[in-house]
């Protein structure tokens, strides 16, 4: 365990190494204020208008107030059917996907796990874990003001709290924001689980998802997603008071469309960590642990395609131009990656296979996340394909150098994807890529600033760096604690017998 874990750490530190070796390919640095398209949390308000000048005009009668922005109703139910995608993608999509990929004895205990991650978790984000994700409080953490989703709803007044968006007096109402984050957490958490399929205590599932969601996902969130919204910026002053009550990453400037840190590179090496910790499945690299049924992870791999489109152009948090650039980059991208993939597999193994075409389609989706509204469709196009390939490797070759049983190849995909997704944002977010560049809330339009490609390529490697260190800590942590007081894993003749039988009594299939 202790060569492997040496391994993992080489392996982080190489693709450290290889964000902060990335050249600069312009001298301008790009604004931090001018921070883009992510999620926000705090309800919208209406803008403070610039001082007056010491030497006025006799002041005229006060103006009355603005009236507060009211949500429309269709960004509203845009988001709802967004969240319903990505509740989609979950169950049943993921837990189809790894289910079909697991041997036929251990089929309902992946889909007992998923389903049961996804329920514990919505719970979870809704007693404690929205309010420390999106409110104010510090760039690592956020407050309790919103502890089990108090202040949304004023019975004194019978008014709803609105969420900003990224224009200016756009809102949507705050429930909807929360059900949409909450499916982002549950997701992350079950990905985990492919990683230490087939051998993992149910109960040690549960409670190591607990800890982990607690300080590992909410600070994430926090640190690249939270800020204040885009309505007091009214220049460059408050640009940049507004901008240090933002998350630790938000504040540097990274860009993340829809997840490439908080959700893709955090859950893989949280699993990683879990597959080295919890050590192999018995017979693993002597005994057949072919997947029992390619079919329901192509039905997986579907469902998870489509309810994709809502986790990307869900992340817009509006039905506009933004939404519709991340919805195509979301379907290009992740063609060509399945073609990669396939392709690649082809030439050098001789034949094309129905996992590789499934597994290509995730890869490619990992990998356009961060970038799904930053880039342009030929940008999206290129990290596709790069996804496909350096994906396949990444379930291969690195898999082998590192030596861990990642059951589901975890790490190898979204581990590999979400890194090379969010250092490519840096790179074809460039306007003169295509890409959207920087958006000025001071001015309300696109930066007039060069775009530097290696400086925001720095700036994206900084936030991989920190999530995979933040990650890793916490998972080591979590799973040691666990281990301790319920133990990780179960006896030798369970997991011989199959976990669908000794952890719950059942079987997925009766001959």
């Amino acid at each position: 365990m202790h060569k492997n874990i040496t391994k993992l750490l080489a392996g982080i530190a190489c693709l450290c190494a290889f964000g902060v070796a990335t050249p600069s390919f312009a001298d301008a640095p790009v604004k931090t204020e001018a921070a883009t398209t992510t999620a926000v949390a705090a309800p919208a308000v209406t803008p403070v208008p610039d001082a007056a000048p010491a030497a006025a005009a006799p002041v005229p009668a006060a103006a009355a107030p603005a009236a507060a922005p009211v949500a429309n109703k269709g960004d509203t139910s845009f988001m709802m059917i967004s969240t319903l995608l990505v509740i989609l993608m979950t169950i049943p999509g993921l837990a189809l996907f790894y289910g079909g990929l697991v041997r036929s004895k251990n089929m309902l205990s992946v889909l007992m796990q998923v389903f049961m991650v996804f329920a514990l978790v919505i719970v979870l984000w809704c007693i404690y874990g929205y309010s420390i994700a999106f409110t104010e409080k510090t760039a690592f953490f956020g407050g309790f003001d919103r502890l089990f989703l108090n202040g949304i709803w004023d019975p004194a007044k019978g008014t709803f709290a609105a969420a900003a968006t990224f224009s200016k007096g756009v809102v949507i109402p705050e429930f909807v924001f929360v059900a949409f984050q909450g499916t982002f957490a549950a997701i992350t958490c079950a990905l985990i689980v492919g990683a230490f399929a087939e051998r993992a205590k149910f109960s040690a599932v549960l409670a190591f998802v607990v800890l982990w969601f607690t300080f590992a996902y909410l600070p994430a969130a926090h640190m690249v997603w939270f800020w204040t919204g885009p309505d007091l910026i009214t220049n460059a002053a408050t640009s940049a008071s507004e901008a240090l009550k933002a998350g630790w990453i938000w504040q540097k400037g990274a860009l993340d469309f829809a997840g490439g840190t908080v959700v893709h590179i955090n859950a893989a090496v949280a699993g990683l960590v879990g597959a080295i910790m919890i050590g192999k499945r018995v017979g693993y690299g002597r005994e057949s642990m072919a997947p029992h049924s390619l079919t329901m992870t192509m039905i997986g791999a579907s469902l998870l395609w489509v309810g994709w489109f809502g986790f990307n152009a869900g992340s817009s948090l509006e039905a506009g131009d933004v939404a519709a650039l991340a919805f195509v980059n979301t379907l290009l991208a992740t063609a060509a990656a399945t073609l990669s993939w396939v392709f690649g597999e082809w030439i050098s193994k001789g034949k094309p296979s129905m996992l590789g075409g499934a597994s290509g389609a995730v890869a490619g989706l990992v990998a356009i996340t961060p970038a799904a509204g930053f880039v342009g469709p030929m940008g999206g196009l290129v990290i596709g394909l790069l996804a496909g390939v350096i994906c396949l490797w990444g379930v291969n070759g690195l898999k082998r150098l590192i030596g861990a049983d990642d059951s589901l190849d975890v790490f190898g995909v979204h581990g590999v994807g979400g890194i090379l997704g969010a250092l490519l944002t840096g790179v074809f977010a460039a306007p003169q890529l295509g890409g959207q560049g920087i958006f000025d809330y001071v001015t309300n339009k696109m930066s007039a600033d060069p775009y530097s490609i290696g400086h925001q390529v720095w700036v994206q490697a900084q936030a991989v760096g920190t999530t995979i260190i933040w990650s890793a800590v916490v998972s080591v942590i979590a799973y040691k604690l666990v281990d301790i007081v319920i133990g990780l894993r179960v006896p030798e003749e369970e997991e011989r017998e199959g976990l669908d039988i000794t952890s719950h009594g059942e079987q997925a299939y009766h001959g």
